[in-house]
């Protein structure tokens, strides 16, 4: 019997498409799902030409793999992961090769890595990105861990990657242990920020000038022919202006206010604050998606806490419109500079060695905050290659400077009327503080120093000094 080129094991979503799209490319693909009913209806849904082996145990799945064995892992992330690799040993050999598919966290991603390397067997943590019409027609695959295990695994990963407009695969090694995952948490943190970026001026604009749903639908349409060309702009049009089924309401007017998480996006925000990095942006999309959980408490306190009256001139609509565009644009310049600042620590820290114009080329393509943003961001390494924040770059510091007005007064605007623009106001605030070269933690400093004897840093010598302050 013919034997597969990799193994499946997890036919969700993710896991099914994923299968689906290698065998599109040609690929003999072996699938396992613990439950056999997923399994038999996969089978049925096969199309033709689709070669796919079907499995219902783990010693028939290896068997049924050519060697060395590659498995992938289409399994939910945290200890499901480390259950199926403790059933998976016993029937494999030296030299065989893991994949984890999943959002697992980096550092579970790198013990993982060193404590099966110890025994023979090689893994890669492949973050992949696109939902599950990437799965199916080509993702952004974002694979870190064994060099080895990443040879032997390339051709497949490259022919089921998504493709970017100039033909290069949306796929490339990223580094050691739980590299591959690490950079799909930042992305998906980078994601977090963009998402709310988008959500607050959708709410300036619905709620504040009061404009239609199809209308700012059309509105966002608009703005995906040009600098904010992206996945994240090109549904939101679509999602205004979709009409539910059921009640004849735009669908935005029947979906419950609350935004779930699965964790990534408050990985990114914990992992930065471990290394010392600001990403402003992307802890308050974080934030935000915890208070729009208190949906019983807010409708509670909606009915006690007056904000200011909601009034805006009929003159000015046009210009905070024209604002609004230009302050996401701006805000989400400043999100990716947080993100990829936030790599480059990471990759100091950790060993990573991370190339930052190669992870911006396989993300323009196939992944969820794809935008044409990340071609300027590919330039803007190859103009600076050692570059260490995108706000550096000529290009990029001169849209932000051009645009801050905007920023600026949208914000403003959205205080008076009592509109919440958390992450724009984030955006705005770490932009300030960035471009600032004297701030005022020089008090915080001598607080600390005052209150716990922490000692300060003086601008006039070296050295660490301490007050007596107390009379």
């Amino acid at each position: 019997m013919e034997k597969a080129a990799i193994g499946i094991i997890g036919l969700g979503v993710m896991g099914r498409n994923l299968a689906l799209n290698i065998a599109d490319r040609g690929y003999i693909v072996a699938v396992y799902n613990r439950s056999e009913s997923k399994t038999l209806d996969f089978m049925q849904d096969l199309e033709k030409g689709q070669k796919v082996i079907d499995t219902y145990s783990y010693p028939q799945l290896v068997e049924s793999l050519e060697k060395p064995r590659r498995i992938m892992l289409m399994v939910k992330a945290g200890p499901a992961v480390d259950a199926v690799i403790a059933e998976l040993k016993p029937h494999l050999e030296v030299g065989d090769i893991l994949i984890d598919g999943g959002n697992s966290y980096f550092l579970d991603t790198k013990r993982r890595n060193d404590t099966l390397s110890a025994e023979g067997l090689l893994y890669i943590g492949a973050g992949i990105s696109g939902g599950e019409e990437g799965a199916r027609h080509g993702p952004s695959i974002i694979p870190g861990g064994d060099r080895e295990a990443w040879e032997a695994i390339r051709e497949i990963l490259t022919a089921a990657a998504a493709r970017a407009d100039d033909g290069l695969p949306c796929v490339d090694y990223v580094g050691p242990g739980g590299a591959g995952h690490y950079v799909k948490m930042v992305h998906n943190g980078i994601e977090y920020g963009n998402m709310q970026l988008i959500a607050e001026i959708y709410d300036l604009l619905h709620r504040g000038l009061r404009i239609p749903d199809v209308e700012l639908g059309n509105l966002f349409a608009e703005w995906n022919q040009g600098e904010l060309s992206s996945y994240l702009i090109e549904i939101t049009a679509e999602i205004l202006k979709t009409v539910d089924p059921e009640t004849g309401k735009p669908i935005l007017d029947v979906i419950l206010d609350e935004a779930q998480q699965k964790g990534t996006g408050k990985w990114t925000s914990q992992n930065a604050m471990d290394l010392g990095a600001p990403t402003h942006t992307i802890n308050a999309a974080v934030a935000s998606r915890i208070i729009s959980g208190m949906k019983v408490v807010r409708m509670k306190a909606s009915q006690f806490l007056k904000g200011p009256e909601m009034k805006f001139s009929a003159d000015d609509r046009g210009q905070l419109v024209d604002a609004a565009r230009h302050a996401l644009y701006a805000s989400k310049i400043i999100s990716y500079a947080q993100g990829f600042d936030l790599m480059r620590l990471a990759s100091m820290e950790y060993g990573y060695d991370l190339d930052l114009k190669m992870i911006a080329r396989i993300w323009r393509a196939g992944c969820v905050i794809r935008a044409d943003m990340l071609d300027d961001i590919m330039k803007a390494f190859d103009r600076t290659p050692g570059l260490t924040n995108l706000l550096l770059d000529e290009y990029f510091r001169e849209e932000v400077v051009r645009w801050q007005g905007a920023l600026r007064y949208v914000i403003t605007r959205a205080v008076r009327m009592g509109i919440p623009v958390y992450a724009l106001s984030a955006a705005l605030g770490y932009f300030d503080a960035f471009r600032t070269a004297r701030l005022p933690a020089n008090l915080t400093q001598a607080q600390r120093d005052y209150f716990g004897a922490h000692t300060y840093r003086r601008l006039d010598r070296e050295g660490s000094f301490h007050t007596e302050w107390k009379s």
